[in-house]
């Protein structure tokens, strides 16, 4: 509880290079606060000019999230909900592009009464609203500023931030500043004069940071901190060192170590417990002592870039810890798999005891994937297709089981005389790309007898999906569940009884039976496609239950594979020697 029902507000900013981890950070001190008792809320503010990421090249922003109300947000939000027990909306995603829109809006409806509109006040102002409304009613909003310190692109949100000390007091507003203190290996030496120049542009706009947090190599000597604090004017303990660690989720026990949230706590003036942090320490400590490995292939367009997946990424992790074993990711480029040497180089996956194709856009690389999904089918591979992959997993199987040879989706070819995936008719005419997909959360019901159901059933009440009310058992014993979408075509009905009649079962569907959610193969270890993007809904403490359920599945292929029982080991030569399939696309 805080004093006087006042929200207090934590801002942080980046400074010297981006890519430093100020959403690790911040998701960080909002698991350290949840962890004192205290009812927080998150909020990213984006500098860039896009109304949201949505129609951005994955190559240029990385990972789209989703909220459950349909927002399209930056990546880190899905930090704030992995690290955190928030389930979080439109509201706490931000854009320059959100905030001028409002602004010209407002102007169009004479709503300033003729005044000259300017950055100072209508964009600040507009900024400062849209702050406090998604803070309303929380203990602490922990707000975190997008790009460096010195763009031009961040001026007006960091001029709002700095108005924020004068309108709600100085007990109630808390700076923390995020630099780069390197180790120069010539010199021998940590350097903090980058640290210095970040902070004294911070200070040129009014801006004070009280605490500052160092992202180094190592742990900073005593010294070094001084001497930061010296330059910098903020006291020596409130120099706190960001260490590299092994997982990002180490770092919430390494800030807390550093007294990080006791400084807080100090700084705002604030009361809450003793930190309960023993999960956290469970799972760092667990992904320290983790000794056996699984290798999962993921077949994509953007892996190139692994933020372009990060939520998959770590949602892999998640159904690792949940099994107790080492996951390996191996990216693999499904365009590597369309060139004259196909045949050689779909044997990358032979190394590999499961197979993952996540969602993705337009047709580049789209018959590599298709033959990757063959691969795994064939040879009784387990396979976890998402959006794109649950769409392609019906497109191989049209071609390659049901004999509908020119089979395919309406998105990459709009006379295929078997469009097995087609447009949602809502979406048909659709003019802007921008925020009109189906997004967010929708539910799904799961009859009973299916891999999905048993998925389900068995993980219930162990994952933040149900910690966020999403999975239910229904009265005639079949699941509710709700899950975030993001995708503009749908698996076509006319197909469907055909698919049914040769043992390919929809094992989801929409409560009005029009659309399919989740698909699954009989006589196949593991094989099973959701529309929906279930990475979104994970966390290392309740790890999803599909991913969860891969790893299993895995697990037990290449134990299997291996000849392995729960106590043997082995070499994986066998894994490399076993003839494979090889798809005829």
């Amino acid at each position: 509880m805080n004093d006087m029902n006042k929200t207090k507000y934590i801002f942080i900013t980046g400074g010297v290079v981006s890519s430093l981890g100020k959403g690790i950070a911040a998701s960080s001190i909002g698991a350290l606060l949840e962890a004192r008792g205290l009812n927080i809320t998150m909020q990213k503010l984006d500098p860039y000019i896009n109304v949201d990421p949505g129609t951005m090249n994955p190559f240029q922003h990385g990972e789209v999230f989703v909220t459950d109300d349909g927002a399209e947000t930056d990546l880190d939000l899905g930090h704030y909900e992995r690290f955190t027990s928030l389930s979080l909306t439109k509201k706490n995603n931000l854009t320059s592009g959100q905030v001028y829109d409002a602004v010209i809006n407002n102007e169009r409806k004479g709503t300033y009464l003729g005044k000259t509109v300017q950055v100072i006040p209508h964009i600040t102002d507009e900024i400062k609203k849209r702050v406090i409304e998604a803070s309303e009613g929380k203990d602490v909003a922990i707000i975190e500023i997008g790009g460096t310190v010195g763009d031009i692109e961040s001026l007006p949100f960091l001029e709002a931030i700095r108005q924020f000390k004068l309108d709600k007091g100085k007990d109630n507003v808390l700076y923390v500043h995020l630099t780069l203190v390197p180790f120069i290996k010539a010199a021998d030496e940590l350097k903090t004069k980058p640290t210095q120049h970040s902070v004294k542009e911070l200070r040129a706009i009014g801006i004070e940071p009280s605490i500052i947090i160092c992202r180094a190599d190592r742990v900073l000597p005593q010294d070094i901190r001084e001497k930061i604090a010296l330059f910098c004017n903020v006291e020596a303990d409130a120099v706190i060192t960001a260490k590299d660690e092994e997982s990002i989720y180490d770092v919430p026990i390494s800030l807390h170590l550093e007294r990080l949230d006791s400084k807080i706590i100090e700084y705002l003036n604030i009361w809450a417990k003793s930190p309960d942090l023993n999960e956290w320490i469970n799972i760092s400590g667990k992904l320290k002592t983790l000794k056996n490995l699984v290798t999962i292939a993921v077949v994509g367009k953007y892996v190139n870039l692994k933020e372009s997946y990060k939520s998959l990424n770590e949602s892999l992790i998640h159904g690792g810890l949940a099994n107790d074993v080492n996951v390996n990711i191996k990216y693999v480029n499904s365009e590597d798999f369309e060139g004259d040497n196909w045949r050689e180089r779909l044997k990358e996956l032979e190394g590999c005891s499961g197979l993952l194709v996540p969602g993705g856009f337009g047709s580049r690389g789209i018959n590599g994937m298709l033959r990757a999904i063959h691969y795994a089918r064939t040879n009784n591979i387990p396979y976890f297709g998402i959006c794109l992959g649950m769409q392609l997993m019906t497109v191989e199987y049209a071609r390659n089981v049901l004999g509908l040879k020119d089979a395919n989706s309406y998105e990459f070819d709009e006379i295929t005389p078997d469009p097995v995936i087609s447009i949602m008719e809502e979406q048909k005419g659709i003019g802007n790309m921008g925020g009109t997909m189906r997004l967010g959360a929708y539910p799904c019901i799961i009859p009973k007898n299916t891999l999905a159901y048993n998925i389900y059933f068995k993980n219930n009440k162990k994952y933040a999906g149900d910690k966020k009310n999403c999975v239910k058992i229904q009265s005639d014993g079949n699941i509710s569940i709700s899950e975030r979408h993001r995708h503009r075509f749908e698996f076509n009905n006319k197909y469907r009884e055909i698919y049914k009649a040769s043992g390919f079962v929809f094992s989801g569907i929409s409560p009005d039976g029009n659309l399919i959610e989740i698909c699954e193969l009989k006589n196949h270890p593991w094989y099973i496609g959701c529309q929906f993007h279930p990475e979104f809904k994970s966390s290392p403490l309740y790890p999803h239950p599909l991913f969860k359920e891969f790893i299993t599945a895995s697990v037990k292929y290449l134990n299997g594979l291996l000849g392995l029982d729960a106590k043997k080991s082995k070499t994986r030569n066998n894994h490399k020697n076993k003839k494979r399939n090889i798809a005829p696309i």
